[in-house]
């Protein structure tokens, strides 16, 4: 199966922390669209108006610092954002976007990735093509079990799955 991911860049920069991508007063929401209302909420106020189904963020280091809640990653997914591109990633977030079926990739040359260019991620080779600047980037692909948990949709549908 063949797995693409295309859409436009939402960049932001090193430490964007869980509070900045969905602020606290928030985690009490239990529905992920609701959730996703108030993404970037107080850093990206127009982050809910501009994003689009497939659209992808890249950020510098650090990314996703902060609580340990799902809520952060799940507003990320259910706003329209397909991946997530970083120089690295906190831990937590980047075990929490796998088991919601976020795509957390980590390259190094993140900087050279602007705001609104059009990217798409090919799976199945480990490339990311940037067509504004008709430049592609290579990346490790993560292990097979972590691409199943994210083409099944989190490690819930991924766990179902598995017990049918």
């Amino acid at each position: 199966m063949t797995v693409k991911l295309c859409g436009k860049v939402f960049k932001f920069g090193d430490d964007v922390d869980t509070g900045q991508i969905i602020p606290g007063k928030y985690v009490v929401l239990t529905d992920p669209q609701e959730l996703a209302q108030h993404a970037f909420e107080d850093v990206a106020p127009q982050f809910k108006n501009k994003v689009r189904t497939g659209d992808i963020i890249v950020a510098g280091k650090n990314f996703g610092t902060g609580s340990s809640r799902e809520h952060a990653p799940k507003s990320l997914k259910f706003s329209g954002i397909s991946a997530v591109i970083a120089k690295s990633f906190a831990r937590i977030f980047y075990r929490n976007a796998i088991n919601i079926g976020l795509l957390a990739i980590t390259i190094s040359e993140v900087g050279e990735i602007n705001e609104n260019d059009q990217l798409t991620i090919d799976l199945n080779n480990g490339i990311i093509v940037n067509h504004s600047k008709e430049k592609n980037y290579r990346f490790e692909l993560p292990p097979k079990v972590m691409l199943d948990i994210f083409k099944a949709g989190g490690i819930i549908p991924f766990t179902k799955k598995s017990i049918q």
